[in-house]
């Protein structure tokens, strides 16, 4: 009979057959042979899993990101301030122009011994590099940051994921590539155009020069936090741009200063950071109390201005 057959045969049932092999079965192979399954190998391995990868250190990820953020911000400052001409032409053309004119004049090629020993030319180089630093911390950044503070930069920034820290990075960091920059065109063109001597303290002028940068540059950005007003951020900076400039022997170099303004000019960081750029000049150590002196404004402007400044 056909259905004892069916029943006596059951290798012949196509329904008892694909119970009869589950390998047939492309559900069962799925479940029994798990790496074939998409799903499941994903589980299985999940170094394969892209994901998982992203998410398995989070603080990696922020560093990268961060890190991204800053080298565009860096670059997008840098191309700003080559594109404001002012900018560019008095913190690297301008001291070099002063540079030139000065050597220009017979007289200022002269060693004298009021100078102690040393040519008008050669005791304003120190002068000149300090100048730079100064007119980036005054006006640059002052101008600058209250100016993003004023159009919403600032506040937007604060608000998104990249640290707001950042932009205040990018932007030291292109003032002082500038400055950098500026300090070796005063060398260089003195050298060759004046013949005034090199560094002969190396070290000394790179401790000096980090010193005044972050001592300026910390005024800058206190004086930052502290204005309520683009208006008022570039009047502040010029007001202090040129009592700096005064003591640092712009129009008078220290040497020849009064006593008492040389030593009130010691207390202030453009004063201290003239003298501690011509001692290393001229071969000596930087003085103990001219680096002292800026480093504690230093310390003392920037963390007033961390603790002041405002994002909107």
């Amino acid at each position: 009979m056909t259905t004892a057959d069916r029943t006596a045969n059951p290798a012949t049932d196509g329904t008892a057959d694909r119970t009869m092999n589950p390998a047939t079965d492309r559900t069962a192979d799925r479940t029994a042979n798990p790496a074939t399954g998409r799903t499941a190998d994903r589980t299985a391995d999940p170094a394969t899993d892209r994901p998982a990868a992203r998410t398995a250190d989070p603080a990696a990820d922020r560093a990268a990101v961060t890190g991204r953020a800053l080298r565009r911000l860096t670059l997008t400052e840098g191309r700003l301030f080559l594109r404001d001409p002012a900018a560019a032409f008095f913190s690297l053309l301008f001291p070099v122009l002063l540079l030139v004119i000065l050597g220009s004049v017979p007289g200022f090629r002269k060693h004298t011994a009021a100078l102690h020993g040393l040519s008008t030319i050669e005791a304003y180089a120190p002068i000149l590099v300090v100048f730079s630093l100064a007119i980036l911390g005054m006006n640059g950044l002052v101008p600058t940051l209250t100016a993003y503070r004023e159009r919403g930069v600032l506040r937007r920034l604060s608000a998104s994921p990249v640290p707001a820290a950042s932009m205040l990075t990018a932007l030291v960091t292109v003032y002082l590539a500038v400055a950098v920059v500026s300090l070796g065109l005063v060398v260089a063109v003195g050298r060759l155009a004046f013949g005034i001597p090199l560094p002969r303290e190396p070290l000394g002028l790179l401790v000096s020069f980090v010193l005044a940068a972050s001592s300026l540059f910390g005024v800058g950005l206190l004086v930052a936090a502290v204005v309520p007003s683009a208006k008022a951020g570039n009047a502040v900076g010029m007001a202090l741009f040129f009592p700096l400039m005064f003591f640092s022997g712009l129009w008078v170099p220290r040497a020849l200063m009064p006593s008492v303004l040389r030593h009130v000019g010691d207390f202030i960081p453009s004063g201290a950071a003239t003298q501690a750029v011509a001692d290393s000049w001229t071969g000596h150590w930087p003085g103990g109390g001219d680096l002292a002196t800026m480093a504690v404004f230093t310390l003392v402007a920037g963390f007033l201005a961390a603790k002041l400044f405002r994002w909107r």
